[in-house]
């Protein structure tokens, strides 16, 4: 049975709806940045650009660094734009747009997030980079998809009674990263961690302007929270989803971040947009050797 109209949606050239892409409009290798502005600040380093797009704030070069097409994508900020990336990337590579069916093939791609990040921990330096082992999720958009198979109900059960999570709440979700692309992105230079993807900037992160938190002691409870291995090493609004709907859907995906902040000892970056370059240039050594 064909997929309807209404529920993949293409514009009148055949591009999907928000991404405004075509299928040979992009790679295998994706990297993921919250903002547009920082799509150029990766592919300057390309030897050659052969596509670009934009459609709100989804902004879209595809090109060559090195022998590597990669294709670089803005997502805007938080996980109502992850669903939307992530199922429209998908839907190019396993869904044939003209039948409007599902390919008997599938394409598993490999998605690479490259953000910044505030660590939650004392010991994580500001200008530091961070991979992420685990997402948590905070932020509920998951559950409307089927993730039984994903989470990991050990490490979510131990957050949930040391925070005496709120039963109003959605129900936190941990979600493994890549451990293919891992391997090609560790090194002494990079610290590891559990990353929590919360679903706002302001009270989903403990931060109080006017409105007062459900729960005033939540970050706290958070730094320090402590099962077997595991901590929450830093927060953020997409990698959990990242992980979650790339699991889902069959693709690889790996978390990069750049610490600019560090919460716990109210610091923050003299150096952020440095600090962001070099891990861009981390990244890509890398990538070519997917």
């Amino acid at each position: 049975m064909s997929i309807k109209d209404s529920e993949l949606i293409l514009n009148p050239d055949g591009s999907v709806y928000h991404l405004n892409l075509k299928p040979e409009h992009i790679s295998d290798t994706i990297i993921f940045v919250g903002d547009q502005n920082r799509v150029e600040k990766i592919t300057k380093h390309f030897e050659s650009i052969e596509f670009t797009t934009q459609k709100r704030e989804f902004k879209t070069q595809t090109g060559y660094y090195k022998d590597r097409r990669i294709t670089v994508i803005s997502t805007g900020i938080g996980p109502d734009n992850i669903d939307i990336v992530l199922n429209e990337l998908d839907a190019l590579v396993n869904i044939d747009l003209n039948t409007r069916k599902p390919k008997t093939n599938l394409t598993s791609l490999n998605i690479i997030r490259i953000g910044t990040s505030g660590a939650l921990q004392p010991d994580i330096p500001v200008d530091s980079f961070l991979m992420t082992t685990h997402g948590l999720d905070v932020n509920g958009m998951l559950h409307f998809y089927q993730i039984d198979g994903i989470s990991n109900p050990e490490i979510e059960d131990a957050f949930i009674a040391h925070t005496n999570w709120d039963k109003n709440k959605a129900r936190p979700i941990v979600i493994n990263n890549s451990n293919y692309l891992e391997k090609y992105f560790e090194s002494n230079n990079i610290l590891k961690g559990m990353t929590g993807t919360a679903g706002g900037f302001y009270g989903p992160q403990g931060r109080v302007l006017r409105l007062p938190l459900q729960d005033a002691n939540l970050n706290s409870k958070l730094d320090n929270f402590s099962y077997k291995n595991f901590r929450i090493t830093n927060f953020e609004m997409e990698t959990s989803v990242i992980y979650g709907l790339s699991k889902l859907l069959g693709h690889e995906a790996l978390s990069l971040n750049a610490i600019i902040a560090n919460r716990a000892n109210g610091t923050f970056s003299k150096q952020p947009k440095e600090t962001v370059e070099q891990l861009i240039v981390y990244a890509l050594e890398r990538i070519v050797n997917i």
